[in-house]
């Protein structure tokens, strides 16, 4: 019975001193082509996710400035108005 592949097999093309950019960042590292590839693609997963993020952040700071909310004891005080608990 054969057995499947665990990984997929793709192919891209560079110019010729990015790929031997990238070859030297492998042997630098100790890394064959495939484990430096599923680090960069790990790497540049993250940063995406940290842009949206702050970018995310940066919204929320702007209509909580908006709304006049500017401490976390602001937003405490909003949680008990919205539950109709009186704060201290």
């Amino acid at each position: 019975m054969a057995q499947e592949r665990t990984s997929k097999v793709i192919s891209i093309s560079l110019p010729p001193e990015a790929a031997a950019e990238f070859d030297r960042l492998a042997a630098e590292t100790g890394k064959n082509r495939s484990e430096l590839f599923r680090e960069m693609l790990e790497v540049y997963r993250v940063e995406r996710e940290l842009v949206e993020f702050r970018r995310l952040q940066r919204y929320g700071a702007d209509r909580a400035a908006a709304l006049g909310i500017h401490t976390e004891e602001d937003v405490v005080k909003l949680i008990h108005e919205f539950r109709g608990v009186t704060y201290p």
